[in-house]
């Protein structure tokens, strides 16, 4: 009688013909087939356990949060990864990519009258153009890239531009996402509106009101916050996002929203634009502006914090010049409300 080695063994087939033939390959099939469609589902419980821990994560560190505008790495002038792949481009590309506005008058604009070229200009243009000249050497050394403002985290993640230079927030739910240089300017959330409309400020008189905000801003997220609170009335309507911030500003004189809530520096540029409207009340948040990077990119991080404190100093071409330039006509000639405080560097690693 042969035994289980003979002729190489029991083969599948011959197994199956024990087991009765058509019935056995039928539950070989089913056990195939339903491997099959646990592997998928495996794979996707994995995928959304990894989602829900990295959630998870996020939340408690926002919830840790403390003085974002102070989570970030103390000044170097070293290079490293980050900035030896900048400086490793070569021709065309050798430059720095930075997310920047084109529409906010005086931060990031195109100026029609500049010429054919119509270059970008303002505020947070000149300190992009002082970091590409401190890291490549020349100020011009840059590409601009146009972003939204609910596109600028993934613009970063997803390695489309090296930083951003758009008015962007410092707050603790980004700094989950992003890492941020020390402040490099100090504002707070404001209302605009038609100077003949009944709305005072932040308070009561937006009751039965429609707001419009950028998606994605910290202005959406303090009034989402404060109608929750019951700090904001309840029947102001807060549906009305857009976009570009400035998109607001288009709503409003198109009469579809009856204020603008934004950063109090944006909403100041928006007036000097538009003289039928002005600023409602005091700013009900204060906040700070930061260049946004990888979280990963900390060469890059110090670096940009040590060309702050340089662009700080340097009263003849730096922050003071920047400010009295662009936008000293609309915030006011004393500069003192809206320079950063003195930076702290508590982020270690």
């Amino acid at each position: 009688m042969n035994g289980p080695g003979a002729r190489g063994g029991t083969t599948v087939r011959d197994a199956l013909r024990g087991w009765g033939g058509v019935t056995a390959m039928a539950v070989v099939c089913a056990l195939v087939a339903l491997v099959a469609l646990c592997l998928p589902l495996t794979t996707a419980t994995t995928a959304t356990q990894n989602t829900t821990a990295t959630q998870t994560a996020r939340t408690k560190a926002a919830e840790e949060c403390e003085a974002p505008e102070k989570q970030t790495l103390s000044p170097s002038s070293a290079d490293g990864d980050t900035i030896r792949a900048i400086k490793n481009r070569t021709g065309e590309k050798r430059k720095l990519i930075v997310g920047v506005d084109q529409n906010s008058y005086r931060w990031g604009y195109r100026n029609p009258n500049s010429g054919k070229t119509a270059e970008l200009e303002g505020f947070d243009i000149d300190l992009v153009h002082r970091i590409a000249k401190d890291i490549l050497g020349d100020p011009d050394a840059v590409q601009f890239k146009a972003i939204p403002t609910d596109q600028r985290i993934p613009a970063i993640q997803d390695g489309r531009v090296d930083m951003v230079v758009r008015t962007m927030t410092i707050n603790c739910d980004r700094i989950g996402d992003v890492a941020f240089s020390a402040p490099y300017f100090k504002t707070g959330q404001q209302v605009l509106a038609p100077k003949s409309s009944p709305v005072k400020g932040y308070d009561d008189t937006l009751a039965d009101r429609r707001i419009c905000t950028a998606a994605g801003s910290t202005a959406f997220a303090a009034l989402e916050a404060d109608q929750k609170e019951g700090k904001l009335p309840a029947s102001t309507d807060i549906s009305t996002t857009v976009p570009n911030q400035l998109d607001c500003l288009v709503r409003l004189q198109l009469g579809e929203v009856d204020a603008v809530v934004t950063d109090g520096a944006l909403a100041a540029s928006q007036a000097a634009q538009d003289p039928t409207v002005q600023l409602k009340g005091d700013a009900f948040t204060a906040e700070y502006y930061g260049v946004a990077m990888k979280k990963d990119a900390d060469d890059l991080v110090r670096r940009v914090n040590q060309i702050l404190v340089d662009y700080r100093k340097d009263t003849a071409n730096g922050w003071q010049a920047s400010y009295e330039k662009w936008l000293s006509a609309t915030l006011g000639k004393d500069a003192e409300n809206s320079e950063p405080p003195a930076p702290q560097y508590l982020r270690t690693a």
